[in-house]
């Protein structure tokens, strides 16, 4: 071996073993800061607080958070409401998890026992445990290998929106290439994804928002946007093949003389409605009513699995996809972020950078 070579050689082992030992301080630091909560309310409830930092399961990893994606979701866990998300095991007087947030992006710095999928040192993207911290446990079924040409920010942007976005238009939308597509909500987390998978698949999509919002939303690939400020749905002399309705308020009614005559609607998120339900009792009517009819009606539920994660970082690997980033702000200003979001003032996904 050339001189040359062995100081590289060497080089290169003492970069790998100041990397493994870093990690190995890192994993043995005991705690943390992060965005907690005790009670459930607005983002006055949020505080940041240095505790300790979370165990992990024979089937879990330890990540060192880059970044965190803020999505809709965790202001209905913020606040518990509607109260139906209580009675689903998140916490009936009080949050179970003391961490808010679930998108993530960042290294593993330690693995459970059973895990197989990962090991220390590996950057990764997916759903974790309260991401809004320095560390999150998360599942290894719940992670996959982040891409290398894909940035922190835009990985932890993508994994909650992107899946739902996606089996909104594939497993129960059963979309097409060629077909007409209606986007309600197009300017927000799960809209922005929507509006850009539906157009890589072959559909050409008509996307609704605010007219302050149209040139974003024609960004990322909307043929037509409706102004929902001036213009109101039972006015749209037009038809789709399949509308996705992301946390609107529109009666099943007006939604139906939109489609075609075997159109299916497909409701994603409880906006609106009662304390209790939310807007569930909107998504339960168009189930009831959906078997009665030719056009199909329905919700789900986002499932969070490998099934969906892996595609969709896929799509953002190869640039069919782009995460429509609005905002990247740092770990403490998480509560203000949210209370944007609650208030509607967000476009796009919101990015906490927790590692800078």
């Amino acid at each position: 071996m050339s001189s040359l070579a062995a100081t590289a050689a060497v080089n290169a082992a003492c970069i790998a073993a100041a990397a493994s030992e870093h990690t190995a301080t890192e994993a043995a630091q005991s705690s943390m800061l992060a965005i907690t909560q005790t009670e459930y309310g607005t983002s006055d409830v949020l505080s940041l607080s240095s505790i300790d930092k979370p165990s992990i399961g024979a089937d879990e990893v330890l990540i060192k958070v880059v970044a965190a994606g803020v999505d809709r979701g965790v202001v209905h866990l913020m606040t518990g409401m509607p109260y139906l998300l209580r009675l689903a095991g998140f916490g009936l007087r009080r949050p179970k998890n003391l961490v808010l947030g679930l998108d993530v992006a960042g290294q593993v710095i330690a693995v459970g026992t059973d895990v197989t999928r990962f090991a220390t040192g590996d950057q990764v993207m997916g759903i974790a445990k309260g991401s809004f911290a320095e560390y999150a446990a998360a599942s290894q079924d719940k992670l996959t290998h982040k891409p290398g040409n894909v940035s922190f920010e835009h990985a932890a942007a993508s994994t909650i929106s992107g899946i739902t976005a996606l089996q909104a238009l594939t497993t129960q939308g059963n979309m097409s290439a060629g077909e007409q597509v209606l986007v309600i909500g197009a300017s927000g987390g799960v809209g922005t994804f929507a509006v850009q998978i539906a157009t890589a698949l072959g559909a050409t999509v008509t996307a609704v928002a605010s007219g302050a919002k149209a040139e974003f939303v024609r960004s990322l690939g909307a043929a037509e946007v409706i102004d929902y400020t001036t213009t109101d749905l039972g006015d749209v002399d037009a038809e789709f093949d399949l509308i996705i309705d992301i946390g609107g308020r529109n009666s099943i009614p007006k939604l139906r003389q939109l489609l075609t005559s075997t159109g299916r609607l497909v409701i994603v998120g409880g906006e609106g409605g009662g304390r209790l339900t939310g807007g569930i009792g909107r998504q339960l009517r168009a189930a009831l009513l959906s078997p009665f009819i030719k056009q199909q009606l329905g919700f789900f539920l986002s499932s969070e699995t490998l099934e969906y994660i892996e595609p969709v970082a896929e799509m953002v690997a190869r640039g069919e996809i782009t995460p429509a980033i609005g905002e990247r702000r740092p770990l403490a200003e998480t509560p203000e972020v949210i209370a944007a979001l609650e208030a509607g003032h967000a476009a796009g996904k919101i990015v906490i950078e927790v590692a800078r």
